[in-house]
């Protein structure tokens, strides 16, 4: 949900790019943080955002340097092909075209949530009760 609200406010308000992906990718990491993850896979987003923050003209290679990073750590540890395939690309774009980062970022960040929410709604409608129990009982 982070994702996506960050998506939204970045298509809405582009001027204020660097505050919304700082903050993101600060609230990530702290969000990485919490669900103890390991100490590279944290200290990617802070670092990144805390660099948007300081050098807010470097967005483009820094978030399009998050995003390389990141999908090669979706391709290879995280096992999401298609999702790191499609990171990768966005970085690749990002660097080539800069003055589009905005929505670049935007297409990203609407893309990457609406896959998880996906992924979300099929688990739930695979764990969800259909009042049966499993147990078969035999009463003789």
């Amino acid at each position: 949900m982070l994702t996506l609200a960050t998506g939204v406010l970045t298509l809405v308000f582009p001027n204020f790019l660097y505050l919304i992906a700082g903050a993101y990718l600060l609230s990530l990491g702290l969000m990485f943080l919490a669900f103890r993850l390991p100490s590279p896979m944290i200290a990617l987003p802070i670092v990144t955002g805390v660099l948007i923050f300081i050098f807010p003209e470097l967005i483009p290679i820094t978030f399009a340097s998050f995003l390389g990073l990141f999908g090669l750590l979706m391709l290879f540890a995280m096992q999401l092909s298609i999702l790191g395939v499609i990171t990768i690309i966005t970085a690749v774009l990002i660097i080539m075209n800069p003055d589009s980062v905005a929505y670049l970022i935007a297409f990203f960040m609407l893309t990457y949530s609406v896959s998880n929410l996906v992924s979300f709604y099929k688990a739930w409608k695979s764990s969800k009760d259909d009042g049966f129990d499993d147990d078969s009982v035999t009463i003789e």
